[in-house]
C-alpha cells in the first residue's frame, strides 16, 4: 500500500460501566484490526466508560489525559505500530460535569483531542445535564502515513460547519466516534448525514458507533462520493477499509465545491 493510502478500521463495540473490561475489548479488537491490516483504528464515542442514562457516576470515573484510559491507548498504538482514535470521559472544570472528549493516539502519546462542541440536547435527552461542551478551538487534526484526519463527535455531525472547518484545515478523512441512540428514523438520520458530510467536503467519513440496542450500529467508511466501502451492521463488529488520497484528489477535479464556494464559517 502507497504511503498515501491507509487501512482504517471501525470498532463498533457496547461500552459499559467497568473501564477495565472496555479497556480489555478496546486490546482485544485492536490486535484484530493490526492483523487486518489497519494502521487506523477507530472506537466509539464513551469508550472509556458509559452507562445509560448518563448519571453522575460519570464524574466519578472520568479520567485525565495521562490516565490508565490513555496511557492503555498509547501502549497498544505502540505495540501494533497503528494510531487509536477512541472516545474518552475526561474531568471538566465544572463540578458534576465532564467533557465527552476524543483522543487520537500512536506509541508516542496524544496526538490530537477534540471536546464535544454540540451537546445531545434533542430527541428528549439533555447531555448537557453531564457534559460540559467543549470550546470552539482550532480543528483537531493529525496524519498518519501522510494522510489527514479531522475528528468530530456524534451530535455535530448534524452541524455541517463542524465538518466544513476540518475539510478547510485540509483534512482527507472525517473521523467520527459516536453513541447514535436509536430512535424513530435515527438510522435512516446517521447513514444519510455520514454521506452528505462526506459528498459536501469530498473527503471519506470515517464512523465508529454503540451496536443495538442503545446505538443504531452501522458503523461505516464512506468515500468522497458517499458511497460506503465497508461497514457493519446493528451487531457488534468490525469494518475495514481503505482511506486513499487519489481518491480524494480525482473527486476535487470533477466535484471542486470547496475551491466554488462563497461563504466561511464564523464561530458565535
Amino acid at each position: 500500500m502507497s504511503e498515501t493510502a491507509v487501512a482504517v478500521a471501525v470498532c463498533q463495540f457496547a461500552p459499559t460501566a467497568s473501564r477495565e473490561d472496555n479497556r480489555d475489548t478496546i486490546a482485544a479488537l485492536t490486535a484484530e484490526a493490526a492483523a487486518r491490516g489497519a494502521k487506523l483504528v477507530v472506537f466509539p464515542e464513551y469508550a472509556s466508560y458509559f452507562v445509560d442514562p448518563l448519571d453522575e457516576s460519570l464524574a466519578t470515573h472520568a479520567e485525565t489525559l495521562d490516565g490508565d484510559f490513555v496511557s492503555t491507548l498509547t501502549a497498544l498504538a505502540g505495540e501494533y505500530a497503528v494510531v487509536i482514535v477512541a472516545g474518552l470521559v475526561e474531568r471538566a472544570s465544572t463540578e458534576g460535569h465532564v467533557r465527552n472528549a476524543v483522543v487520537a493516539v500512536d506509541g508516542s502519546g496524544v496526538l490530537a483531542v477534540y471536546r464535544k462542541q454540540h451537546l445531545y440536547d434533542a430527541f428528549g435527552q439533555t447531555e448537557s445535564d453531564w457534559i460540559e461542551a467543549g470550546e470552539l478551538t482550532e480543528p483537531a487534526v493529525f496524519e498518519v502515513a501522510g494522510l489527514r484526519f479531522g475528528l468530530l463527535t456524534c451530535y455535530d455531525l448534524r452541524f455541517p460547519e463542524v465538518a466544513r472547518l476540518l475539510a478547510v484545515a485540509g483534512v482527507d478523512a472525517l473521523v467520527v466516534p459516536a453513541e447514535w441512540v436509536r430512535g424513530p428514523l435515527k438510522e435512516h438520520h446517521w447513514t444519510t448525514l455520514l454521506a452528505a458530510r462526506a459528498i459536501e467536503n469530498t473527503v471519506y467519513a470515517v464512523a465508529a458507533d454503540h451496536p443495538a440496542p442503545i446505538g443504531v450500529g452501522h458503523s461505516q467508511i464512506v468515500d468522497p462520493q458517499g458511497v460506503v466501502l465497508a461497514g457493519v451492521g446493528s451487531a457488534p463488529g468490525m469494518a475495514v477499509g481503505v482511506v486513499e488520497r487519489s481518491a480524494v484528489e480525482r473527486v476535487r477535479q470533477v466535484n471542486p465545491a470547496l475551491r466554488l464556494r462563497r461563504y466561511d464559517v464564523v464561530p458565535r
